[in-house]
């Protein structure tokens, strides 16, 4: 009888619950208020319970509003002030929805924990509001292609923690605000890589005081606005900066001479000023592939021959710039060289291409110019030469091909891969893959790409290949991309048409759009490095799997009848609840009973977790989300059992570990990890999700981590190869994670099985330390070691440990040090019989260059002149492998010390990574470099 009246109470009581809002009061007040002013919401944003509802695009924890997410959605309206209660947001994307207009609200500034802004490609207008400075926690914010108007807020240099400053493309006017004591500027930014503000009204001289040596800016984009005065020197002391861009604007004087100290520039466009004096010498910038100073009254000088010097340049433009004399013909032979445009100027002689040694020289554009002779070679007939207007050219010369100027037509279009196009009905396109569907369809804007070879399919095929890795590496629903029509524009940039059809269905729904977009709008895709920074213009998705006939609309009226049955419901509920809290507390000893011998399954000494924020999960929630537990999802195994890839309602990625069904070693280690992981929270451990305990199961729901363990990225099982650099971020972030362990938790927590296979790389290849198995807290009368079954892995496992079986913190450290010498080495511990420690400690001599290590390296790691600061590291590993555990650092000093070689290696050890695994593949296929390989975004 019992049980039926609790059946019955539930039953009504979730009947009820559906006009009592699961979210917060506030949460749900500000985004019913954004379904009123907005048109086109999608069709699920009913009732007024946000997070319960699972509205599309809303991403909650614990009841709170954390993530909005709606690109291409075809919203119109404002953004409502209401925007400022959701206190706990983190991330805004409303790209590509141009109907978005009017002002951004003041009230964006209440949004303490936003960390992405991004609102690209919407129709947003007015200035940009000054309280967006009160962000603390800022690292994104993209505003371009709006129409902002007015001045920059000088608040912006308050944002201490910003990456990407995007606000090009809109009207902004005025200087570019710097700081002078009492008002802050941009100058302030000195952990921003990116500065992009062209495209818009901006004026008045730079001032000197923008840049400064202490800045870690890549890209300068400052084209197409309306700066005067003199370039200031002060960017030459930028010296991390790869791309500039200052065309356009009104800039006069000469060019600063220190302009060749930014050796890692690969785009300088200096083009259309009113710039004069010397050309400036720019001997050593031997990256530099794309150079444009044309339209500039320099003074008449012969043609440099530091030209010469420029190994990687692909493309010269310099139109209308004083040049005189005659082309040597050593110039033609630079390996890379495919367009040279050199109209309007005075060069002279006799033109002779010689035999050049880049396959991909297409064009040399020299009209209008002195020239009086032509030598012809056979060698160059895939070759444009445009000499129009020069002497050569006068009399019987006219009929010459060379005299004739005529444009190359580029076209192209993926390929179809291996199949024959199939025609589709509707408006359904064939994709890449010879499937119909209704693709996701946008423009890839590239700024300053370093080539300038349109013909040229290599580059597409490779970018499009880069796009599939970048959404197969987020598990997105791709099937195919699809590139067309190569446009360079009158401003410089580069345009692509994309498309990006779906997987295993003819539409994608608004989750699938949301996810690519924002891999889009947020720089998660990093392009291969020719393509230099880019934007994406997502066009609105018109055919959504999930329409449920027309699009929302404004409705007050249908909301009132909500609020008077919520205020009705509410009464009846709260007596309910009374009845129900009652029936509760009589079957309290007995539920809670029932519950513990479910958790212990038969361990009588087991007790029940101390759980902080872990959710508890059904069995039959873990099985819809892993399909059935379905191969596909299957991605590892050990001792315990299986992990799978699971996908939460929210679109959230877990993966989830099912241990084996009476494994011995899974209770006691799966209560370990659900009540330790349940209250540590380090940017560098693995956060848990939740738990599954019922039906005989044991699972635990973690966090996904895309790019797999440390050890693959060694062994090459990943593909993602990690230069010096890299290497030390990973070490730091394992260091970083295991002295929180052992410093900050309370109490404090030994890991037990530091190595290789436990350190997992996230999207970013930030390194997360996981798998808790094995962790043993220390009590208060254990806090210098304590006596306890030795557990680990050979190789790693502490020598003293092993011996003694006295654990301390000091046992991890030594694991540590393994970890640091299996980092520079690419060697497993123990490998045909050889000890990793023992190896190096035996090689090591410090009398000569890298400690004489050469030999045991890893190759992948990178040359001897870019191992900045190895000796030091080799030093501190020595140091955490000490015999004694006495002689070994705690894990706060080794912090520092790593800290202090990513320093003297010119990387900044507090910006976190923004690299991806598609980066660091570019680099394993040959690349040298890529332009946001030293990148933070958070």
């Amino acid at each position: 009888m019992g049980e039926r009246v609790l059946i019955f109470l539930v039953l009504v009581f979730n009947y009820l619950s559906v006009v009592v809002a699961v979210t917060v009061t506030n949460d749900s007040t500000a985004l019913t208020s954004l379904r009123e002013c907005w048109q086109n919401t999608p069709p699920n944003w009913k009732g007024l319970d946000p997070c319960g509802d699972e509205w599309d695009g809303i991403t909650c924890t614990n009841s709170h509003v954390t993530s909005i997410s709606l690109l291409s959605m075809n919203l119109t309206g404002q953004l409502s002030g209401d925007i400022g209660l959701l206190s706990e947001l983190v991330s805004l994307d409303l790209s590509y929805n141009k109907g978005l207009t009017g002002a951004l609200p003041q009230a964006i500034g209440n949004l303490k924990k936003l960390s992405i802004l991004i609102l690209l490609g919407c129709g947003f207008t007015g200035p940009i509001p000054d309280t967006i400075g009160n962000l603390p926690r800022l690292t994104m914010l993209s505003l371009n292609s709006n129409g902002f108007n007015g001045r920059i807020p000088p608040s912006i240099g308050n944002l201490s923690k910003l990456y990407w400053l995007d606000l090009a493309e809109n009207k902004l006017e005025g200087p570019i605000p710097v700081s002078n004591g009492t008002i802050p500027g941009l100058d302030m930014l000195h952990n921003t890589k990116h500065f992009h503000l062209g495209q818009n009204n901006l004026s008045g001289t730079i001032p000197p005081q923008l840049f400064s040596s202490d800045m870690t800016l890549i890209h300068v984009l400052f084209e197409s606005n309306g700066f005067t005065g003199s370039i200031p020197s002060t960017l030459g002391l930028v010296r991390t900066l790869e791309v500039v861009r200052l065309d356009k604007n009104s800039f006069s004087e000469s060019v600063p001479q220190n302009l060749n100290n930014l050796t890692n520039v690969q785009q300088l466009f200096l083009s259309n000023n009113k710039l004069s004096g010397p050309l400036p010498n720019l001997t050593g910038m031997s990256v530099l592939s794309y150079l444009d100073m044309s339209n500039s009254n320099f003074d008449l000088s012969d043609f440099p021959p530091w030209f010469l010097t420029l190994k990687s340049l692909t493309t010269l433009m310099m139109e209308n710039t004083q040049l005189k004399g005659q082309i040597p013909v050593s110039f033609f032979s630079l390996d890379h060289l495919q367009t040279v445009v050199l109209r309007g100027n005075q060069l002279n002689g006799t033109l002779d291409i010689g035999t050049p040694n880049s396959q991909q020289l297409g064009l040399i554009d020299l009209q209008n110019n002195l020239i009086r002779n032509f030598q012809q070679s056979n060698e160059v007939s895939n070759v444009k030469i445009i000499l129009a207007d020069n002497p050569v050219c006068q009399g019987t010369g006219a009929r010459e091909t060379y005299c004739s100027v005529t444009q190359p037509n580029i076209s192209y279009i993926t390929p179809p891969s291996n199949c024959v196009p199939v025609t589709c009905s509707s408006d359904q396109i064939s994709s890449p893959n010879c499937k119909c569907a209704y693709p996701y369809t946008g423009t890839l804007i590239f700024r300053a790409p370093s080539f300038s070879d349109l013909g040229n399919t290599t580059y597409y095929t490779t970018l499009a290949q880069s796009l599939m890795h970048s959404f197969q590496s987020q598990h997105l629903p791709v099937d195919s991309v699809s590139l067309s029509n190569p446009i360079r524009e009158a401003i410089q940039y580069l345009e692509l048409t994309l498309e990006i059809f779906p997987l295993n269905q003819d539409n994608f729904n608004r989750t699938g759009i949301s996810n690519i977009g924002f891999v889009l709008s947020n720089q998660t895709f990093k392009p291969p490095r020719i393509f230099g920074p880019f934007y994406f213009d997502g066009q609105v998705y018109q055919h959504f799997s999930d329409n449920e006939g027309e699009p929302t609309k404004s409705s007050k009226s249908s909301n009132i009848g909500i609020i008077i049955g919520a205020a009705a419901g509410g009464s009846v509920l709260l007596l309910l609840l009374l009845l129900l809290g009652v029936y509760a507390f009589c079957v309290k000893k007995k539920a809670k009973k029932a519950i513990e011998a479910s958790y212990n399954l038969g361990h009588s000494n087991s007790s029940i977790p101390q759980l902080k924020g872990a959710r508890r999960f059904s069995f039959e929630e873990i099985q819809k989300y892993t399909k059935k537990f379905s191969e596909a999802n299957d991605i590892g195994s050990g001792g315990y059992g299986k992990v799978y890839r699971g996908t939460l309602p929210n679109g959230q990625l877990v993966a989830i570990k099912r241990a084996q069904k009476g494994s011995l070693q899974g209770g006691p280690e799966f209560r370990t990890e659900i009540e330790l992981l349940s209250r540590v929270h380090h940017k560098n451990l693995v956060s848990l999700v939740g738990y599954c305990f019922e039906q005989g199961e044991q699972m635990l729901v973690y966090e996904y981590i895309p790019n797999g363990t440390l050890k693959d990225a060694f062994s090459g099982k990943s593909g993602i190869r990690l230069d010096w650099i890299r290497r030390l971020k990973v070490a730091l972030g394992t260091a970083r994670g295991l002295a929180y362990l052992h410093e900050l938790a309370n109490p404090p927590i030994i890991h037990r099985d530091i190595k290789s296979a436990n350190i997992l790389l996230d999207e970013r290849l930030n390194a997360k330390l996981a798998d808790f198995g094995l962790c043993k807290p220390m009590g208060d009368g254990e806090r210098d070691h304590v006596t306890t079954q030795v557990k680990g892995t050979m190789g790693y496992l502490d020598p003293e440990y092993y011996m003694t079986q006295q654990l301390s913190e000091k046992s991890d450290v030594y694991s540590f040090g393994v970890l640091m010498l299996e980092i520079i080495t690419g060697k497993r511990p123990i490998q045909r019989g050889k000890y990793i420690v023992r190896e190096v400690r035996n090689a090591i001599d410090e009398t000569k260059d890298l400690y004489g290590l050469q030999k045991i390296l890893d190759p992948a790691i990178g040359s001897g002149g870019t191992l900045k600061g190895l000796e030091q590291f080799v030093d501190l590993a020595m140091k955490c492998v000490a015999e004694s555990g006495i002689e070994r650092p705690i894990m706060s000093d080794v912090v520092k010390e790593i800290e202090n070689v990513l320093l003297s290696a010119g990387s900044n050890p507090t910006a976190e990574s923004s690299s991806t695994s598609t980066s660091y593949e570019e680099v394993s296929k040959g690349s040298s470099h890529h332009p946001y390989s030293n990148e933070l975004f958070g």
